[in-house]
């Protein structure tokens, strides 16, 4: 059978073989052509072995991806699809065929740098680099930051710091139906925003054969097109949805003479699975860890002695182990999980990662905690009291002279026994990734085509929307999210407590259209149902707004929409700067300045400058107020885990709702503003928001880059690249591609990604689109095979 590989002008490859299965071959062939050291990379992540190259930045990294295994999973899963379907479990293989042809012949510059020869990837290789890159897209350590903020703050804190936290990915999405167009045929547009990474996220690619002729954006190391594609009559395109669809439990472990046994719900110490394994660490002596699996799943946190770091459930570790109780026994043992999702012993469990400049994709000091602990504000209630405070019995008062016995203080207690964190999630239970959905995604005609493909998919959980040429629409949640006690969703749950078992999957929900159109932007929108936190509607209602400005739209119109800078999210601290009065001359002449600005975030705004510098110093203040001093303090979970529980990005991504909030904690919230004002006053920026406010991509070998260019955008505007505010103007988040998909003439279709199609440095395709990404511009679909460059 014939492969031919065929390049644009832009490097994009377009693929054309004689069937779905040579072609899938191609694919891989070219992806490791083009992208070696990213697949490398992906597949090292997805064994945690990527710190045997990386160094010690990456062992927290491997360290979840062996406890929660991610590599155990995937094989699982592809030998799942085997049996369930073949022609899938085949497709894939010849996508890992074409990898390992192409991959040993090799000449990314990174490898040499690394000290890293190109290894083997197997069948299940790709279903372990899915995993890997989405295992965070529900965000699941979120979890854990609401269940320190309760215990320090109270249930309120839950709805303060509600916001799309700092791990969480998401993207802009529109459809407009062909009543809404020139054409009277419907346009899909929209922005994928996730890190930026070097080499992208993304891969531009088409994929021919006689059953179709599909082009979009592939992730590179997994076959087909599954997140956006244009099939010619149909194209579809997705949005996180801000499902819940992973648990953490609360684990209490047991060593015994046989292992180790986890206490479950029905008040009985069950067998847990129980191995270990050594990472190797580049430069340092390799590492051995415990890797122990529950009912429930994997346990990613802890061990029968307790958290890493010694804390348990907010009290220290007593020294002794041996004083610690046996926990109780549940009262109503008769209830149990149901087995039909996977609560006995879990047939898999997944821990997904996310990456990071050494642990996340993003570096750790751009999303770690800055304020320093104040531990004089750190004292537990829990703590057990000093038995040298209790009183003397010898000089109470005699009992027998007295009408009531002396209020004596509470006798000391035992802090809790020691738990562990165990991670279920749906692909570990169901043995499923939603593979079979790809196939059939790439030979849909129509939009219910789309849809019958969908019903397929597992995780991450996305808003589908998808239009046709004969008119069809489509506008749906899919993948899968479990049916279990609202607790669960909110933060980590007792093991050993009944009422926390998974007992069915939710219907996905579904949406229409209003006035012809439909956006996503993460906002509470038809999987309100499935989540907990979303994202401000800021996003979702400046695209509505921009919309309804035209009564017709044609595809070369969206570009203005992908690149707005309005920053509605600024109002509530703009209202606090407007009621101040009594501000030094300095401070009242920057306060009318930001008050007179525009509320665009552009790169050449001064104006925008200074308001971010004030907003900065406004979250750097609340941060640093006693009242949150408890949240400082970095608990003792895995590094990986711990930028989603840094006080100061949750403070700043949660910036309106507590400047909004009718009561703070008794922060002088007019006082921590006026404050800022004057601070910034005394050493304004002297630039632009884009002298600061510069492109960080991830490498997984960082090096410098001095010519970082500036950008224009913020978190809550559509232009959405996302810095830390109060930490770093530097944005790592960004438009990850953007896409506009036209349904009357699919040559008008456009796209563009942040750096380029080819991932070698030195490459004429590395970086030459980033220009165009910069200014919003974007590059014209090639679909004519007459005006491409055949590749030997």
């Amino acid at each position: 059978m014939s492969i031919e590989i065929f390049r644009d002008a832009w490097g994009i490859p377009h693929l054309r073989a004689d069937s779905a299965r040579e072609l899938a071959r191609a694919q891989g062939r070219v992806t490791a052509r083009d992208r070696a050291w990213q697949l490398e990379v992906e597949r090292h992540r997805s064994r945690g072995t990527s710190a045997a190259f990386l160094g010690a930045g990456a062992l927290s990294w491997d360290t979840l991806a062996r406890r929660a295994r991610l590599d155990d999973t995937a094989r699982r899963c592809f030998a799942a699809l085997e049996r369930r379907d073949p022609e899938t479990a085949d497709w894939v293989r010849a996508y890992v065929d074409g990898v390992n042809e192409e991959l040993p012949g090799a000449e990314a510059p990174e490898f040499a740098r690394a000290g890293l020869a190109p290894g083997r990837w197997e069948p299940w290789t790709p279903l372990g680099v899915w995993l890997g890159t989405h295992i965070l897209f529900a965000g699941f350590p979120a979890k854990l930051w609401r269940d320190e903020a309760i215990r320090h703050l109270g249930p309120d804190a839950v709805g303060l710091f509600a916001t799309d936290g700092p791990g969480t990915a998401g993207s802009n999405g529109w459809l407009v139906a062909g009543a809404r167009t020139g054409t009277g045929h419907a346009i899909l547009a929209g922005d994928p925003h996730r890190y930026i990474e070097d080499p992208g996220v993304y891969q531009q690619i088409r994929l021919s054969c006689p059953e179709f002729d599909v082009l979009g954006l592939a992730v590179p190391g997994v076959p087909g097109i599954a997140h956006f594609g244009h099939a010619g009559t149909v194209a579809w395109s997705i949005t996180n949805a801000m499902a819940d669809y992973q648990d953490l439990y609360r684990e209490r472990l047991r060593r015994t003479g046989a292992g180790i046994e986890a206490l479950g719900p029905d008040g009985h110490w069950h067998r847990a699975s129980r191995h270990t394994e050594t990472v190797e660490v580049a430069g340092e002596a390799p590492v051995e860890i415990e890797v122990i699996e529950t009912d429930r799943g994997p346990v990613i946190a802890g061990g029968p002695e307790g958290l890493d770091g010694g804390v348990v459930e907010g009290a220290p570790v007593l020294s002794d182990r041996s004083v610690l109780v046996d926990p109780p026994v549940v009262s109503d043992p008769s209830v149990v999980s149901d087995p039909s999702v996977g609560s006995g012993p879990s047939v898999g469990s997944d821990p997904s990662v996310f990456p990071g400049q050494s642990v996340l994709r993003d570096s750790s000091d751009l999303l770690g905690q800055a304020v320093p602990p104040d531990s004089s504000a750190l004292r537990d209630p829990s703590v057990v009291p000093d038995p040298s405070a209790l009183p003397d019995p010898s000089a109470l008062p005699d009992p027998l002279v007295l009408s009531d016995p002396p209020a004596l203080p509470d006798p000391p207690t035992l802090p809790d026994p020691p738990v562990a964190l165990s991670l279920r999630h749906p692909p570990r239970v169901t043995e499923d990734l939603g593979f079979s959905a790809l196939l059939p995604l790439l030979r849909a005609r129509r939009a219910a085509d789309v849809d019958r493909a969908f019903d397929h998919w597992v995780e991450p959980v996305n808003v589908v929307q998808a239009a046709d040429t004969e008119g069809g629409l489509l506008h749906r949640v899919a993948g899968r999210v479990p049916v279990r006690a609202a607790a669960n969703r909110l933060r980590p749950v007792p093991a050993w407590e009944p009422g926390h078992e998974w007992q069915s999957w939710h219907e996905t929900p579904r949406a229409g259209l209003t006035d012809g159109i439909a956006v996503m932007a993460n906002q509470r929108g038809p999987a309100a149902p499935l989540g907990v936190e979303f994202a401000p509607p800021h996003r979702a209602q400046r695209i509505t707004a921009l919309l309804a400005e035209k009564d017709r739209w044609s595809a070369a119109d969206m570009p203005a929409i992908h690149t707005d800078t309005h920053l509605a999210s600024a109002q509530p601290l703009l209202d606090r700067m407007e009621r101040l009065d009594g501000l030094s001359p300095e401070a009242e002449t920057l306060r009318e300045t930001i008050l007179r600005w525009d509320r665009r975030m552009a790169a050449d705004s001064g104006e925008a400058a200074l308001y971010a510098a004030v907003r900065s110093a406004v979250v750097r203040r609340l941060a640093a107020h006693p009242a949150f001093a408890a949240l400082t303090a970095p608990p003792a979970y895995p590094d990986v885990l711990l930028p989603w529980l840094g006080l100061l990005p949750r403070i700043a991504f949660a910036l309106e709702h507590l400047l909004r909030a009718e009561e703070l904690y008794g922060v002088d919230r007019d006082g921590v503003v006026r404050g800022a004002l004057e601070e910034v006053a005394a050493e304004p920026p002297r630039g632009t928001w884009g002298d600061t406010h510069r492109l960080a991509p991830w490498r997984a070998l960082p090096e410098p880059d001095p010519d970082a260019p500036a950008l224009s955008g913020d978190h809550d505007c559509v232009l959405c690249t996302s810095a830390v505010p109060g930490l770093t103007d530097l944005a790592a988040r960004g438009p990850a591609a953007r896409y506009v998909w036209d349904l009357a003439r699919r040559e008008d279709s456009l796209w563009v990604v942040p750096l380029g199609a080819s991932g070698v440095p030195g490459s004429p395709h590395h970086r030459d689109q980033l220009p165009l990404w910069l200014r919003g511009d974007l590059v014209p679909v090639v679909t004519d095979w007459q005006h491409l460059t055949k590749e030997d």
